[in-house]
């Protein structure tokens, strides 16, 4: 029976809505866990520093296709090994990380999916500025030890320079992190948030969702988890059909198809969430055009 390896730099809880999803995607090439196909998981649970490990513990398990879940997953993944077919899940880019050639023939052992989430953080600034135009200053909450963590800063900076907004940048990759992160937008009087794509900060988005109410800071983030755990609003890609597509490349695979012949697969829908009763508690007033583009309010 073959084995797929499921490397993810987060804990089981952050993606269990997004795994029927994937086992959606195997099912579409006949695959059945458990039946005709044995799906080994790791986790990292945050700890980054893990991951080399992990990769390896899969590699020697001799998987037919390893599935890497973020761009440090990926990495380690690709580190790991040469001949085993890697499919990734990341949110920067793969040609930029040397994970593929190319993203219509990725050419190596490696193909996948981006969410581009690493190029819609100027998107998420601009979305804040339209619900927040009194605002001066904004700040991006950052995961130093992410990869695309400068790729973000970068990005959300020279946005921010466009629209005359003042931004500062915060790090946190833990718990304590996170609390130091918001006590220093409070004494600077920070009037908006980013917080950036990324798998801790994912695992960790009803404690940010918290953080930012307790302080009252309007925040903008990635996915729609966050504006259903009380979040002001999010716009990110729909990780549920990216999720059914990385395993549909893994069903492949596991039939035949090189990775290298498979195109990396970039998403088509984005979703914007707003949470209303969040917007009415910070005492902001929803604009008409925002709402309009909204693909859902919660109430």
């Amino acid at each position: 029976m073959p084995v797929i390896g499921f490397l993810s730099s987060t804990f089981p809880n952050t993606y269990a809505a997004f795994l029927g999803a994937f086992h959606q995607g195997l099912n579409e090439g006949g695959y059945v866990a458990g039946r005709n196909v044995v799906i080994e998981f790791r986790w990292a649970e945050g700890q980054y520093d893990r991951l080399p490990m992990l990769a390896a513990e899969l590699v020697q398990r001799q998987v037919g296709v390893l599935c890497a879940i973020s761009t440090p997953a990926a990495l380690a993944a690709e580190k790991a090994t040469f001949s085993i077919p890697i499919v990734f899940f990341i949110g920067g880019d793969p040609v930029k990380f040397g994970l593929v050639a190319g993203l219509n023939r990725p050419g190596g052992n490696a193909t996948g999916v981006n969410v581009i989430a690493t190029e819609l953080e100027a998107k998420r600034l601009g979305l804040l500025r339209e619900l927040i135009p009194a605002a001066k200053t904004a700040a991006v909450l950052l995961n130093p030890q992410n990869p695309n963590a400068e790729t973000q800063s970068k990005d959300v900076q020279q946005a921010g320079r466009a629209v005359g907004w003042e931004i500062q940048v915060l790090n946190a990759s833990t718990e304590r992190d996170l609390e130091t992160a918001f006590a220093a937008l409070v004494q600077r009087r920070t009037d908006a948030l980013v917080v950036s794509g990324d798998t801790f900060f994912a695992s960790q988005r009803n404690a940010l969702v918290a953080l930012a109410a307790r302080h009252a800071i309007p925040a903008i983030y990635q996915r729609r988890e966050y504006a259903e755990a009380g979040g002001l609003i999010t716009y990110g890609t729909d990780f549920s059909d990216m999720f059914r597509q990385t395993g549909n490349y893994a069903g492949r695979i596991l039939k035949g198809a090189k990775p290298g012949d498979l195109p990396v697969v970039q998403p088509t829908k984005f979703e914007l969430v707003i949470n209303r009763k969040t917007a009415k508690v910070l005492g902001l007033q929803l604009p008409d055009k925002l709402l309009a583009l909204a693909d859902e309010v919660i109430e």
